[in-house]
């Protein structure tokens, strides 16, 4: 392993740690506003921030830039990706727990592979068990006596099929890219889905200065570290990060928002959901690690 991947896993641990703690953040700011005001708020912030690094970085530039349509273009649509997971996740976050919307959320390692054969990659059988695994962890996480899911798992759920969406945009779109180029296509990505957020929020919502008083440290958290700092590390280090492990660690966010979940809000998994998270997390390793 070279010093650039190296450097990459560490990047990608330290976002899996703060994505599993902003679960917290995003879990509180529902007590304040509604979620597609959280989101367009967070997602301005993180846009926001990258500005002076983008300045700071085009005076070291060395060579001529991508023309800004591609960029836009790029920007664009892994915004639109970036839009309905974190709309879907954050809707979800209303009606579940931080905990298990962490390791749901988490299932995108499994959806990766799977979107991946429609774009006509193939897999072996360790994908298929790990999938396996990762689903019979998912039933005994969220599947009621009634064998139905709760509003806010089945909505965190289908976020997952989105973040899978996503990383696998970002994988292809940030190829071969120069630092300050990925980091304007991720400045690009958050101001589209906070442009699409307020929208939303505008037609549907209540938007009060009081609720963004309220809810103030969880959009900060959200909005400067978990969008601008976690984000843009994504971002710069799947560009040197090879798939399979760069899924692997950031599937570890699942187990940082259960620890926050836990310390923070008091959430306790019984047993059976505890196995259940075993059983995902495993799962997830598995269809990367022995694809």
């Amino acid at each position: 392993m070279n010093s650039r991947t190296t450097r990459a896993n560490i990047l990608l641990l330290l976002t899996a740690m703060i994505w599993g703690a902003a679960f917290v953040a995003q879990r509180v700011g529902m007590d304040h506003m509604g979620p597609l005001t959280f989101n367009a708020v967070r997602f301005a912030l993180g846009a926001a921030a990258l500005l002076p690094l983008i300045a700071f970085l085009n005076t070291k530039r060395t060579v001529a830039p991508p023309p800004f349509s591609t960029l836009l273009k790029g920007g664009v649509l892994m915004g639109l990706a970036l839009f309905l997971g974190a709309w879907l996740q954050q809707f979800g976050l209303c009606y579940t727990t931080a905990g298990k919307a962490g390791f749901i959320t988490g299932l995108y390692v499994v959806f990766v592979p799977l979107i991946g054969i429609f774009l006509g990659q193939r897999y072996g059988t360790g994908t298929w068990a790990g999938a396996g695994l990762a689903i019979a962890g998912m039933y005994l996480l969220s599947v009621t006596e009634s064998f139905s899911m709760d509003k806010g798992d089945t909505l965190v759920l289908m976020s997952a099929f989105f973040w899978g969406i996503h990383v696998l945009l970002v994988g292809r779109l940030t190829r071969g890219l120069k630092t300050v180029d990925a980091v304007r296509l991720a400045a690009i990505q958050f101001a589209t889905c906070s442009l699409i957020s307020f929208a939303g929020a505008a037609a549907t919502e209540d938007i009060t200065l009081a609720g963004l008083r309220a809810g103030a440290i969880p959009i900060l958290y959200g909005g400067l570290m978990s969008v601008g700092v976690a984000y843009t590390l994504q971002v710069v280090a799947q560009r040197d990060a090879r798939p399979a492990p760069a899924a692997i660690i950031l599937s570890l966010e699942a187990v940082f928002a259960a620890l926050t979940g836990w310390l923070m809000l008091g959430e306790i998994l019984t047993t059976q959901a505890v196995i259940g998270c075993a059983l995902m997390l495993c799962g997830m390793i598995w269809s990367q690690a022995r694809p």
